[in-house]
């Protein structure tokens, strides 16, 4: 059998990729992929050797984000006298606008809407592996799929998820 470290390290950019596209800020996304690798390994005899291991991993990432995003509703957002902001820049590219728009756009979808959009779109799982990494069936994957391209398209269309004002 392979050592767990070498056949968890090709999957950790990819784990990365969607710890940011779900938490939008590095720390944060670093920490939630060190916990999912944490996890997987004190865990890795309770895997299926037959099973997929980036759906397993993929599968605790979302578990772990969804506990930590319920603990923080409970405790409420966290404030520091020493935090001080940094002075917002504007995006010097249309490119630049475009991208914020379709981000704030996403974080207005529900979060299944939101997680089904990722795993397929961003990290080019198939239908059947979304499935099982979410644990619904396939024809709720295909309905909130469509559902959530559909809501994102018209939240584009309508510009509700602007978050700076174009001038020309």
């Amino acid at each position: 059998m392979a050592d767990p470290a070498s056949l968890l390290e090709p999957l950790i950019p990819a784990l990365r990729r969607y710890a940011f596209a779900l938490l939008r800020d590095h720390e944060a996304a670093d920490d939630l992929v060190q916990d999912t690798l944490e996890r997987a390994l004190s865990r890795w005899r309770l895997r299926r050797p037959d099973g997929d291991l980036r759906a397993w991993l993929f599968t605790l990432q979302r578990n772990l984000f969804i506990n930590d995003w319920r603990q923080r509703q409970r405790r409420g957002p966290h404030a520091s006298l020493d935090d001080v902001a940094p002075p917002a820049s504007a995006a010097q590219q249309e490119a630049g606008l475009e991208v914020q728009d379709v981000l704030a756009a996403l974080d207005q979808l529900p979060e299944e809407q939101k997680s089904l959009l990722l795993l397929i779109g961003v990290e080019d799982f198939s239908y059947d592996d979304a499935a099982r990494i979410l644990g619904v069936p396939m024809g709720t994957v295909m309905s909130r799929l469509s559902r959530g391209r559909q809501k994102l398209r018209s939240i584009l269309e309508t510009g509700r998820a602007t978050l700076l004002r174009r001038v020309k």
